[in-house]
């Protein structure tokens, strides 16, 4: 799956297209897992250095999948075992316009979460079970893709009693917030 903000850039008329140099790898391979590994240490060079936009551009599924485990041990069943990606210099998120966060459900798990201004995409990484949106259920399996309209409640369930089940969440929060309208409605 590929999440871009295109739609936004184009209605903006913002698009354009600039030649550029090759771009040539400048760090030794596994340089962002060695310098960006535990949460709150990063190198200490970087705080005197310009700060890269994007200093992280590789997230190893099986440390976001250790890190959502070790959420889960500490998390009541119920409430969501949610992890957002950012930008691990600044603690912000990723990009300035898309959120990317993954998402657990324990074996038959259900989390509802409330409408809020932001829509959303979710890509089921591993496992099934079924959403709900608004009132309207569908199944999902390993691959698929699912559209979360802005305003909508969503209720998600694992229908595995022996495995969870990993999603991607991509949504338009970050750009809400920038603009202000960002909104939860309990």
């Amino acid at each position: 799956m590929d999440a871009l903000d295109l739609p936004l850039i184009y209605g903006m008329e913002a698009s354009y297209s600039l030649e550029g140099a090759a771009q040539s790898v400048g760090k030794p391979l596994g340089f962002g897992g060695a310098s960006f590994s535990r949460s709150g240490l990063v190198p200490y060079r970087s705080l005197d250095q310009h700060r890269a936009p994007y200093p992280l551009l590789r997230f190893a599924w099986q440390d976001v999948k250790a890190s959502l485990a070790a959420l889960a041990s500490v998390t009541p069943v119920g409430r969501a075992v949610h992890l957002a990606y950012v930008n691990p210099e600044t603690g912000r998120e990723c990009l300035p316009t898309i959120g990317l966060s993954a998402l657990q459900l324990r074996p038959a798990e259900e989390i509802h979460f409330p409408s809020r201004s932001a829509s959303s995409v979710l890509h089921v990484v591993e496992g099934g079970g079924t959403v709900m949106i608004d009132g309207i259920e569908k199944a999902f399996e390993e691959a698929d893709v699912l559209a979360v309209p802005t305003h909508s409640a969503v209720a998600v369930r694992n229908t595995s009693r022996n495995r969870s089940a990993y999603l991607i969440v991509v949504d338009d929060a970050p750009l809400h917030r920038k603009l202000g309208i960002y909104r939860v409605f309990e």
